[in-house]
């Protein structure tokens, strides 16, 4: 079944348009208009494994479970996702940036009994196992440094030579991070063109990568990628003030997280970012 059909399968209403668009690591994203003029976001997947409706999912998690603002989601399946269409650009005023931290900070408010999620999630084209966890230090070595780095192996784009030199890191990791006094729901992938803002206000977040897990984790993200500057973290520490060290040290080292990640994706030069990083810690 090619896209137009499903779309119309699923909505019981012919098309007006369809058009592609660029961006999501899962499938075609298309902007359709229905014959009524409605517009919509349409993501297709025709492969052997189809996997949309975890996307589906986590917006509707957050929906129903958070204030951040997501598109509304009409349609989930595992080859087709039909979501609201959102206003906006990917480009930021200070004004905008600092509504950005007001969401985000609102979000990672939002807690749990453990860190992991109900449900696997997804990071990209990559699974994000969360069993419940009591311990953050145990959850983010085993479910995120040492599944992506199997990931990476199994893809062939991480040397075998990085498998001691995480694992030695991986076992010393209470040298330089603590457990925090809760876990936070964190978006997870805040990549510039995932988040919309018009008229200096956010319209939306994209793509989600949710779990519960720490704050520190999504604002080491957007350090890594300056997916926001200054206006932005400024505005988070009035709300969530930041333990010494984090600008320091520990954001380099929740980094090797979306490395890893940008690794089993795209390998190239994110695997000498990944030994820059470990370099940094002595490994």
């Amino acid at each position: 079944m090619d896209v137009s059909t499903a779309v119309e399968t699923a909505v019981s209403t012919q098309l007006q348009e369809l058009a592609p668009l660029s961006g999501g690591q899962i499938g075609q994203v298309y902007r359709v208009r229905l014959a009524d003029g409605l517009p919509l976001v349409v993501k297709f997947d025709d492969g052997p494994e189809p996997q949309l409706d975890i996307e589906g999912n986590m917006l509707r998690y957050l929906a129903e479970h958070s204030e951040l603002p997501v598109p509304g989601v009409m349609h989930s399946q595992p080859h087709l996702l039909i979501m609201e269409w959102l206003p906006g650009q990917s480009r930021f005023s200070p004004r905008a940036e600092a509504a950005a931290a007001e969401h985000l900070a609102a979000l990672h408010a939002v807690t749990a009994d453990t860190f992991g999620f109900p449900f696997m999630t997804l990071i990209g084209a990559f699974t994000q196992p969360n069993p419940a966890t009591e311990s953050w230090l145990d959850f983010f070595r085993e479910q995120r440094i040492f599944h992506l780095m199997r990931e990476g192996l199994r893809l062939g784009r991480l040397p075998q030579s990085f498998v001691p030199r995480l694992e030695k890191l991986g076992g010393r990791l209470d040298r330089w991070l603590a457990e925090p006094e809760r876990p936070s729901l964190i978006h997870g992938d805040i990549w510039t063109t995932n988040v919309l803002a018009e008229d200096e206000r956010i319209t939306g977040f994209l793509d989600p990568a949710i779990y519960f897990g720490i704050d520190e984790m999504e604002l080491a993200y957007i350090a890594l990628f300056n997916s926001f500057g200054t206006p932005f973290f400024q505005r988070y520490e009035t709300i969530r003030p930041l333990p010494p060290g984090f600008y320091e040290e520990r954001r380099h080292l929740y980094s090797l997280y979306p490395l890893l990640s940008h690794v089993c994706h795209f390998g190239g030069s994110y695997v000498d970012m990944v030994d820059s990083v470990l370099r940094r810690f002595g490994f």
